[in-house]
């Protein structure tokens, strides 16, 4: 038996219609059925959906608030947005093919919807460019942090892009500026365990089996700041950021770590001071090597670079077999 494969109708500035299938009930009429089933919904803003043709069929045709449903039957429905203020960076589409899209993403936009952030998300930004239905995010990065973010545009092929990140064998490599410290063992390799927080929106390391590998060196720096780089083998949620404050080197510019700052108080003047910076990793469908690197600077690097900034030569050019583990530094 062939499998069925919904068919939804287009988005709609960028936005994908939610799918609600009918279970087996008694509703006299749609209108009953979407007031019993989103019951935090008021009745009469479904009335005023309804009226505007934000419920429809899989036939795109418009569904009345006293049509009358059958058990199975998918409905579609777009979701009441309200006015969102706008976040004035813009995004920069960096490569494009048949199936994957490279982005570079500006501080403070979120990749996907999530809570207040709906339109201003990468994600809707770009549907709505591209006027694309299929188009998904391979992986994240926070909406703090700026730089490249990979996106599928082929359903198909989606898997094989996700499965990089899933074991591990993408290359991803981050700058970020913090304070300076001559006395740690640089480079390092920072190899802990990472778990939610006192707070919610706040990550910590915490006894247990590592899951959270970070290899962290200084590039250049001042008595007072430096530009680290930073490359990541896991992905926990916020994890160059806790990795970074746990050694004492809370990057600039961070609303979370290690104290956290009331919502809605971000300042556009000063976005946190990590940038993915760069990703490679052979193409899973070509075999080719690519790598992408971000065209976005961190704001504080001019004044480092200008602040007698200099290359030091004692510092590694590249990685050493063996690093300095420091899961018991401060």
């Amino acid at each position: 038996m062939a499998r069925y494969r919904p068919n939804p109708p287009p988005a709609r500035d960028g936005l994908n219609p939610s799918c609600v299938v009918i279970p087996a009930g008694t509703w006299a009429t749609a209108l009953d059925f979407f007031d019993w089933r989103f019951d935090k919904v008021a009745r009469s803003d479904w009335v005023e959906r309804f009226a505007a043709g934000d419920v429809v069929d899989e036939q795109g045709t418009m569904v009345r608030a006293d049509s009358l449903l059958n058990t199975g039957q998918r409905l579609y429905y777009f979701r009441n947005v309200p006015d969102e203020a706008h976040i004035p960076f813009q995004e920069r589409i960096l490569y494009q093919d048949e199936h994957l899209l490279v982005v570079d993403k500006p501080h403070f936009l979120p990749v996907i919807p999530s809570g207040k952030y709906v339109r201003e998300t990468l994600l809707v930004r770009l549907a709505k460019t591209l006027n694309s239905t299929t188009l998904a995010p391979i992986h994240r990065i926070d909406r703090d942090t700026a730089g490249i973010v990979l996106f599928s545009l082929n359903p198909a092929t989606r898997n094989a892009y996700a499965g990089l990140f899933r074991d591990h064998v993408v290359q991803k490599t981050y700058h970020a500026i913090a304070r300076w410290n001559p006395a740690l063992p640089w480079p390092i390799q920072r190899h802990t365990r990472i778990a939610v927080g006192s707070h919610f929106m706040q990550q910590a390391e915490v006894e247990g089996t590592p899951n959270a590998l970070t290899t962290i060196r200084p590039l250049i720096h001042n008595d007072d700041i430096a530009l680290y780089e930073l490359k990541p083998v896991n992905g926990q949620r916020h994890q160059l950021r806790v990795h970074m404050n746990a050694l004492g080197l809370p990057i600039l510019g961070d609303g979370i770590y290690p104290t956290l700052t009331p919502e809605g108080s971000a300042n556009f003047e000063k976005p946190l001071q990590l940038l993915a910076q760069s990703i490679s990793f052979t193409d899973p469908l070509s075999g080719e090597a690519r790598r992408f690197e971000s065209t976005l600077h961190l704001s504080e690097l001019p004044a480092l670079l200008a602040s007698n900034a200099a290359h030091d030569p004692a510092l590694p050019k590249s990685q050493p077999p063996e690093l300095a583990p420091t899961k018991d530094l401060p």
